[in-house]
């Protein structure tokens, strides 16, 4: 497969897989004698892995891991089990921190008279940096 029909197939763009191959997620495609790169069934099952992986929002260096993991039959899965732990939590606290600026939002829209009036809450609170909560 070309770059274009494994793109396809994965999902993932052209531009996306060179740069996988760039830091190592994903092998050094073999290459055609025309020089354009050439892909197997195994480099898309890596894609399709990357992809789904990038899809719970692991990191790259998170990914290097999982694929290092997944790769080798002789591994532990509580290895497997800590990175996702450890990730876990990392969604734990974006949540928590995306729950407090929406909270931030809404009581800022509260106090907004959203009418024809320049005075605007939004957007003092956003200069101020601060929005105390009532």
């Amino acid at each position: 497969m070309n770059i274009g029909q494994v793109s396809k197939q994965s999902g993932i763009s052209s531009k996306m897989i060179r740069y996988y191959e760039k830091i190592g997620l994903l092998d050094a495609a073999k290459r055609a004698s025309s020089g354009y790169r050439v892909y197997s069934d195994q480099d898309l099952k890596t894609l399709n892995f990357i992809r789904h992986a990038r899809d719970l929002g692991f990191s790259s260096e998170q990914m290097k891991e999982l694929l290092s993991l997944w790769k080798n039959t002789e591994r532990q899965s509580a290895e497997v089990k800590q990175l996702t732990l450890q990730h876990i939590q990392v969604l734990n606290d974006k949540i928590a921190q995306l729950q407090a600026m929406v909270n931030l939002l809404q009581h800022s829209a509260n106090h907004c008279f959203g009418n024809e009036q320049a005075d605007c809450a939004i957007l003092k609170n956003i200069e101020l940096g601060v929005v105390e909560e009532s």
